[in-house]
């Protein structure tokens, strides 16, 4: 299926992961992607394969953090391709630890990525599709947004606070303005998130996690937004919960 063909989709955190393989699943199914991350030279990789396969990419060097930078990354996107049709949430940081070893810097940090990241590119995103009275926006929320586990504490805050606005969004752009939002909900994914760990005892646990079970790879959450993104106008998969399936918890 290729219903895609003709939209314009920005995709933050692009440079790996979950955003590179979302980003090229949505080329391979006709959409325009505009790339984003801070490491320009992981983009450049991306668009030349995404561009192999007969795809359009943008690279945008964009810092989430920095509402300057969303606007100007963008403002590039609309410039170059067109308004942008679907937005995909994805930026985001992992570094696991418990409270009482007070990583206050690494709070910080998710909060500002996870949280306030994912509310500028909606910002800057949106007043256009309320324009166009037409979008659908996909937030990256996680396992960690419905259930709470041991060193996540702040991580899980963050991905809770994902899957409310999500909600919220839904609720107030929905049918006011026809716009689309799809919360994803991942289990384990095998992606760079883990490499954010700078707790020794929480990295070997996740390895052996790792070792216990067939993590998703970032292509299953990729096709994941590519299904949601084709159902017809009239559906909006709201949720998505996407786990492993040897992870029962």
């Amino acid at each position: 299926m290729r219903n895609l063909d003709g939209k314009i989709a920005l995709v933050t955190g692009a440079s790996s992961g979950i955003g590179a393989a979302t980003a090229a699943r949505l080329a391979a199914a006709g959409a325009k992607v505009g790339i984003a991350a801070r490491r320009v030279e992981k983009l450049e990789a991306l668009k030349a394969g995404i561009e192999r396969e007969g795809g359009k990419a943008l690279v945008i060097e964009m810092d989430v953090v920095d509402p300057a930078s969303v606007e100007a990354g963008v403002a590039k996107l609309v410039d170059s391709l067109g308004p942008i049709d679907i937005l995909v949430n994805n930026a985001g940081l992992m570094p696991l630890s418990d409270i009482d070893r007070f990583k206050v810097d690494e709070w910080h940090r998710m909060v500002d990525v996870n949280v306030k990241g994912l509310l500028n590119t909606t910002a800057a995103v949106l007043p256009g599709m309320i324009e166009r009275h037409c979008g659908h926006i996909f937030n990256m929320s996680s396992i960690a947004g419905r259930k709470v586990f041991k060193g996540l504490s702040v991580y899980c805050a963050t991905k809770h606070a994902v899957t409310a606005f999500s909600d919220g969004l839904r609720m107030e752009v929905g049918q006011k303005h026809n716009i689309r939002v799809t919360c994803i909900q991942p289990g384990a994914v095998a992606t760079e998130l883990y490499d954010h760990i700078t707790d020794p005892g929480y990295r070997r646990q996740m390895d052996e996690l790792a070792s216990q079970m067939t993590f998703l790879k970032g292509e299953d959450i990729g096709d994941t937004i590519v299904f949601a993104a084709q159902a017809p106008a009239h559906v909006d998969v709201a949720e998505l919960f996407v786990l492993p399936t040897e992870q029962g918890w």
